[in-house]
C-alpha cells in the first residue's frame, strides 16, 4: 500500500503545471490578424548576401523615420539581415521600440507565427521585409494590392495595412 501511495504521488506530482494563460479558440480571438502594419522593403544596399545600406539607403531610412516617427508604432519586426535592421534602426533607437526577428520566407507564415507567438495582434507594427517577401506578407495579412511584383531596384514602397475583424484597408505609397 505504501508503494502505491508513493507511486501515486510521483505520478500526480509530475503533471505539468497549468499554464497561466487560457487558450482561446481562434474563432473567439478578437485580435488575431488585426491591427495596423506598416510594411516596407529594406532600403538600398550594397551587393552581397548580408550587406549594409548604401548612403542612398541611409537617406531612405532617415525618410522612413521622419515619416513614421509620430505614427504610434509599438514594435518593429525585421529579418535578421543587416540591411533590414539598419532600415528600422532610427525608429528603434529614437523611439525605444522593441524589435523582434522573423525568418524571411515567401509565404509570410514566419511573420504571422512570430506576431502570434509574441501576442502582438491589434498593435501598430513596422515590418521590414525584402522584395520577394512583401507581397506574400500582404497576402498572409489578407490584404490585396494591384501589384504583381516588386523589382530588385524598387525600395520605396510603403504599405499600410489596417486590419479589423471583418475588413482590411490597404494604402500604398512611396517614401
Amino acid at each position: 500500500m505504501r508503494y502505491f501511495v508513493i507511486i501515486f504521488l510521483l505520478i500526480y506530482g509530475c503533471q505539468p503545471a497549468p499554464s497561466g494563460r487560457e487558450t482561446v479558440p481562434l474563432v473567439e480571438d478578437t485580435t488575431f490578424l488585426t491591427g495596423t502594419v506598416f510594411l516596407v522593403r529594406h532600403a538600398e544596399k550594397y551587393p552581397g548576401r548580408d550587406s549594409t545600406l548604401t548612403p542612398e539607403g541611409l537617406l531612405r531610412a532617415g525618410r522612413l523615420y521622419r515619416l513614421l516617427k509620430d505614427s504610434g508604432i509599438q514594435k518593429i519586426y525585421t529579418t535578421p539581415y543587416r540591411r533590414a535592421v539598419q532600415t528600422a534602426d532610427s525608429l528603434r533607437l529614437r523611439l525605444h521600440l522593441d524589435t523582434a526577428y522573423y525568418r524571411a520566407d515567401t509565404t509570410g507564415e514566419s511573420l504571422i507565427y512570430e506576431i502570434s507567438r509574441r501576442d502582438d495582434w491589434g498593435k501598430r507594427l513596422l515590418v521590414v521585409g525584402h522584395s520577394n517577401t512583401l507581397l506574400p506578407i500582404l497576402y498572409a495579412l489578407r490584404a490585396r494590392v494591384q501589384i504583381d511584383s516588386i523589382g530588385d531596384q524598387e525600395f520605396g514602397y510603403l504599405f499600410i495595412v489596417q486590419r479589423g475583424r471583418k475588413s482590411t484597408k490597404v494604402q500604398v505609397s512611396h517614401y
